[in-house]
C-alpha cells in the first residue's frame, strides 16, 4: 500500500473519529464542559416541533411609535407653555403624524416659537396666525427624527424582549429581528404559552397620574352621549373618545378606564375615571420591581424602588397631594388609584390591583427590564406541544430508519459488492451531515428529518451513476481497475452538475424561504454537499484499498432493463399533448391559488390550525356539530385515522392572530367530556405574514430557476439550460396542478415539496444531457434524434434504479412518518413519478427543438 492511500485512509479515519467526538455531547450530557466549548457548543439542537414551545413572529407598529415620540413631546410643549401662563388647547387632527393647537391670542406666537427653538428641535412647526381668530399651529416630527426612530425601535424592543425572556427563565431561546419592523421569537419547552405571549407583548408604559375632581360629571353618561352619535364606542381608541368630550371635560383633563376585578366572581369590568393630564411620574424612575405579599386580603402586590431622583419627585408628589387618589396607569389602563394618607418617603412603591402571583411576577419583570418603545402585534404564533414532540420524534426515527433499510438493502442485493461499498458512504454522509448541524448550531425541526431522509434517496444517486459506467465499462471488456477508474471519471462530471442544480435550488430555499423551509435547505445542502465528498473521496478510497490489497478481483451487478432500445423521440407529441393539457391544469391552479380560491392552509390564507388528541376515537360529527352549535359554524374538521386526532382549520383574513384555542378547546371540553381533548399544537397566521409567506415561495422558484439557468448555460449552452428550466417549471406546473385537483391543502411544507422536486427533476434532466453532450461529441455523423433516443436508452437503468430508491425512503415517509407530513410525502411521490417522466419525454425532446 503505497503512501498516498495511507494519507488518505488516515485522514479518513481522523474524520470519522472527529465526527464521534462532536457528536457526543449531543448524546452524553455528562461530556467535559471544555469538550463541549471546542468541539459542539450547542450540540444538536431540536427545533420546537421536536421537543415543544413556541414560535412567535411580532411586528412593531413603527408608525405608533413615531405617533407616540409626537405625543409625548406635544404634551411636554403643552406643559412647557403652562408654566409660562399660555393655554394651549389640542384640536382634533385627521392626520396622526401632526398635532394641532390652538393659541390664546397672537402674543403667545413669539414665546412658542423660541420655546420650540430651544427645547423642541426635533419637531417642524408651522403657524397659522390671522386677523380675528385663534393662532394654530401644527407640529410634526422632523424625517430625520422619524428615520432616526424607524431605525432603532425594533432593536430596542428587540433587547427589551430578549431581557424580559431572560428573566423569565427559557432555556436558549432563540430571538432575532426579521425584515424591517418583525421580531423572531423561539422559546422551546415552554409550559404556558399564554402567559409568555403576555409578557412578550405587553407594552408597560407606566404613568404616575392625579385623580381628578369629577363633581357634576356623570361619566357613564357622557360615554352613552358620544356612543348614541357615533362619535366613539368601547374598544376604540380613548384618544378618540378624549377629542370627541373636549370642551365638556374640566381643563387639563381626560378620561380613562380602571381595571375592576370582582373579588368573588372574578368578574372583570372597565370603569370610567377622570384623571389629570399632566404625568407626575414615569416607569424611567423606577430602578427595581419586587412581588410582595401583604395588605388586608394578604394578597400578592408589585413593590417599586425609585430611582434618586424618581424618591424625591414621589415624596414630593405625595407631599402635595394628601387625600388625593394618585392614579397608577400601565399600559393606558388604571390598574390602581390608592388614596394618599401621607408624605411617602424612602423612594418606594406599590402597585395593587388583585393581581394572581404570576400576574404580578410578570408585571414586575416588565417594570425592570422597561417599556417597549412602540405596541408590538404577534402575527404569528405556533405553539406546540411537548406530546406531540414526542409522537413526531418516534415517528420520524422510525420512518427514517425503516426506508434507510430499505434502500440499504436494495443497493446490497442489486449491486452487490458495490452496495456494501455505497452503503458505507451512505452512512458516512449521514454521519457527517449530523456533525455540520451540531457545528453550525442548526436546529433540527420535522422537515429537516425529511430533508435528511430524502438526502438518502437522492444521496445514491451518485453511486448509481458510478456503478451504471462501470457496467458500460466491464461490458467492454475492461479489466477491474480499468473499469473502476472509467466509471469514476466518466461519471464525475454528471454527478458534479446534478448535485450542483439542486444544491441552487437548495440555496433559494435558505435564502428567500421562512422557518420550516429554511431548516429543510439548510439540511438538504449540507446532505449534498457530504454526498460528494462521501462518494468522490470515500468511495473510490475503498476500491483503491481493496484493488491494492488484491480482495477486489470481480464485480457483479443485478440488471433491470437489458439492452434498452426505445424510441422514445417517437412518442414525443402525445407527451407534449398530455403535458400541455397538465400544464393548464397547473396554470388555473397556480392563478386560483393567486387568488385565494384554493385548499390554501393557515400558512397562506391566515388564520388558526388547532391539532388535538382524544382519549378514544370520536365522530366527527358530534364534533362538528359541537362547534357549530357554540357559535363556529364555517370550520374545517379533519379526522387523524387511526391515531384518534383532530385537525381542526379555521381560516380568518385579520392582519393579527385571534385566540381561537381557547374557545374550541373550551367547547370540546364542555361538550364531548369523555373523550378529553388535549391540545397538541396551535398556529396562528395573521393575514399580513400568510401574504409574505406566499410572495417568498413564488420567489424562492423563480429565483432557483433562473440559477439553473445560469448555471446549465455556462456549462452547457443556452439550449441546454432553458430546457431544463422549461422541463422543471413544467414538473413543478403540473405536480401543483394534481395537488389542486385532489384538493389537498397547499400549505408551507407542500410548497417545500415543490421545491425540492425542481431540484429532483433538474438532477434527472442534468444526467441526460450529460449522456446526450457526450454522446454528440463521439456520434457526429447520427442524426440528433437518435442521439436522444441513444442516450435516454442509455441512462435508463440508472432513471429507473434512483426513481425507485427515491419512492422507497419517500413511500415510508408517507405510511410510517405521521399526518404532519402526509401530504410532504405524498406531493414528492407524485413528484418522483413526473420528473422521471420529465426527463425522458420532456426535457430532451424539448431541447430537440431547440437545436432544430
Amino acid at each position: 500500500m503505497n503512501t498516498s492511500l495511507k494519507l488518505k485512509i488516515g485522514l479518513l479515519l481522523t474524520l470519522i473519529l472527529f465526527s464521534l467526538m462532536t457528536l457526543a455531547p449531543s448524546f452524553y450530557s455528562d461530556t467535559p464542559q471544555w469538550w463541549k466549548k471546542y468541539l459542539a457548543p450547542q450540540g444538536l439542537k431540536l427545533g420546537l416541533d421536536l421537543q415543544g414551545g413556541m414560535h412567535l413572529v411580532l411586528q412593531v407598529d413603527l408608525e405608533k411609535a413615531i405617533e407616540n415620540s409626537l405625543d409625548l413631546a406635544a404634551a411636554d410643549l403643552k406643559d412647557g407653555l403652562a408654566e409660562k401662563q399660555i393655554t394651549a388647547v389640542r384640536m382634533r387632527s385627521e392626520d396622526p403624524s401632526k398635532v394641532v393647537f390652538t393659541l390664546p391670542n397672537t402674543g403667545a406666537v413669539d414665546t412658542v416659537q423660541s420655546t420650540l427653538a430651544s427645547d423642541f428641535p426635533n419637531l417642524d412647526v408651522q403657524i397659522k396666525a390671522e386677523t380675528g381668530s385663534f393662532p394654530l399651529i401644527t407640529l410634526q416630527l422632523k424625517q430625520e427624527e422619524i428615520e432616526f426612530i424607524r431605525k432603532n425601535a425594533v432593536n430596542q424592543s428587540l433587547e427589551i424582549i430578549r431581557n424580559r425572556i431572560d428573566q423569565f427563565g427559557v432555556a436558549e431561546p432563540t430571538i432575532l429581528r426579521q425584515g424591517e419592523n418583525e421580531i423572531v421569537v423561539q422559546l422551546p419547552g415552554v409550559k404556558d404559552p399564554d402567559r409568555a405571549m403576555g409578557l412578550i407583548g405587553q407594552t408597560a408604559q407606566l404613568e404616575f397620574k392625579l385623580v381628578a375632581e369629577a363633581q357634576g360629571l356623570n361619566l357613564a353618561q357622557l360615554l352613552a352621549e358620544v356612543q348614541s352619535t357615533g362619535q366613539w364606542e368601547p374598544g376604540k381608541s380613548r384618544k378618540q373618545l378624549n377629542l370627541a368630550l373636549q370642551g365638556r371635560l374640566p381643563q387639563g383633563t381626560e378620561i380613562y378606564f380602571e381595571k375592576v376585578i370582582d373579588k368573588q366572581t372574578k368578574a372583570e369590568t372597565q370603569v370610567p375615571i377622570l384623571l389629570e393630564s399632566q404625568v407626575l411620574m414615569t416607569g424611567e424612575m423606577v430602578k427595581n420591581a419586587q412581588v410582595r405579599i401583604g395588605g388586608s386580603f394578604n394578597e400578592p402586590y408589585v413593590s417599586l424602588d425609585l430611582t434618586g431622583r424618581g424618591g424625591k419627585v414621589f415624596a414630593h408628589i405625595t407631599e402635595k397631594s394628601v387625600n388625593r387618589r394618585l392614579a397608577i396607569v400601565l399600559d393606558e389602563v388604571v390598574r390602581s388609584a390608592p388614596v394618599i394618607r401621607e408624605r411617602i418617603l424612602g423612594g418606594s412603591a406599590q402597585i395593587s390591583g388583585n393581581f394572581t402571583h404570576e400576574e404580578a411576577t410578570d408585571l414586575a419583570i416588565v417594570l425592570r427590564v422597561g417599556a417597549l418603545p412602540a405596541p408590538v402585534e404577534i402575527i404569528q404564533n405556533l405553539t406546540v406541544g411537548a406530546s406531540l414532540g414526542q409522537d413526531s420524534i418516534n415517528k420520524g426515527l422510525s420512518s427514517g430508519l425503516v426506508g434507510a433499510l430499505l434502500v440499504l438493502l436494495f443497493m446490497v442485493i442489486y449491486y452487490r459488492l458495490s452496495g456494501i461499498i455505497a452503503d458505507f458512504a451512505l452512512m458516512l454522509n449521514i454521519l457527517f451531515l449530523f456533525v455540520g448541524l451540531a457545528m453550525l448550531g442548526a436546529t433540527l425541526t420535522l422537515p429537516g428529518i425529511a430533508g435528511i431522509i430524502l438526502s438518502i434517496g437522492m444521496a445514491v444517486d451518485a453511486n448509481v451513476l458510478i456503478f451504471e459506467r462501470m457496467r458500460e465499462e466491464f461490458a467492454l471488456g475492461k479489466s477491474i481497475k480499468s473499469g473502476v477508474d472509467s466509471g469514476f471519471s466518466k461519471a464525475f462530471w454528471s454527478i458534479v452538475d446534478s448535485q450542483v442544480t439542486t444544491l441552487i435550488t437548495a440555496l433559494a430555499l435558505f435564502l428567500f424561504g421562512t422557518g420550516p423551509i429554511k431548516g429543510f435547505a439548510v439540511t438538504l445542502s449540507l446532505g449534498i454537499i457530504f454526498n460528494l465528498f462521501a462518494v468522490l473521496f470515500c468511495t473510490r478510497l475503498v476500491y483503491d484499498s481493496l484493488y491494492t490489497t488484491r480482495k477486489l478481483k470481480r464485480l457483479t451487478f443485478m440488471r433491470l432493463i437489458h439492452k434498452a432500445n426505445f424510441d422514445f423521440m417517437k412518442a414525443r407529441k402525445i407527451a407534449f399533448g398530455l403535458s400541455g393539457f397538465l400544464v393548464i391544469i397547473g396554470t388555473i391552479a397556480f392563478v386560483q391559488i393567486l387568488r385565494g380560491q384554493a385548499n390554501l392552509g393557515v400558512d397562506f390564507s391566515g388564520g388558526s390550525l388547532l391539532q388535538y388528541h382524544a382519549s378514544q376515537p370520536f365522530a366527527l360529527e358530534n364534533v362538528r356539530s359541537a362547534l357549530n352549535k357554540n357559535g363556529f359554524p364555517d370550520i374545517d374538521l379533519q379526522e387523524v385515522t387511526g391515531e384518534n386526532r383532530l385537525i381542526v382549520k379555521l381560516k380568518k383574513s385579520e392582519q393579527t392572530v385571534g385566540h381561537f384555542g381557547d374557545e374550541i378547546t373550551t367547547i370540546l371540553a364542555q361538550e364531548l367530556t369523555d373523550h378529553e381533548f388535549l391540545l397538541e399544537s396551535e398556529s396562528e397566521i395573521g393575514s399580513s405574514i400568510s401574504a409574505v409567506l406566499r410572495n417568498k415561495a413564488i420567489q424562492a422558484i423563480g429565483i432557483s430557476l433562473m440559477g439553473v439557468l445560469i448555471y446549465l448555460a455556462l456549462r452547457f449552452d443556452l439550449s441546454f439550460g432553458l430546457a431544463a428550466a422549461t422541463a422543471t417549471f413544467h414538473d413543478v406546473l403540473v405536480v401543483l396542478g394534481i395537488c389542486w385537483a385532489m384538493n389537498m391543502e397547499i400549505s408551507l411544507l407542500v410548497v417545500t415539496a415543490l421545491l425540492t422536486l425542481a431540484g429532483y427533476s433538474l438532477n434527472d434532466s442534468v444526467v441526460v444531457f450529460d449522456r446526450i453532450r457526450e454522446n454528440m461529441k463521439k456520434e457526429e455523423n447520427t442524426s440528433f434524434y437518435q442521439t436522444i433516443n441513444d442516450s435516454i436508452n442509455q441512462v435508463l437503468g440508472r432513471s429507473v434504479v434512483t426513481s425507485l430508491t427515491t419512492a422507497l425512503v419517500l413511500s415510508s415517509l408517507f405510511i410510517l412518518g405521521g399526518s404532519s407530513i402526509h401530504d410532504f410525502a405524498l406531493t414528492l411521490l407524485i413528484g418522483v413519478l413526473i420528473g422521471t417522466y420529465s426527463s425522458i419525454f420532456i426535457a430532451s425532446p424539448i431541447l430537440s427543438l431547440k437545436k432544430r
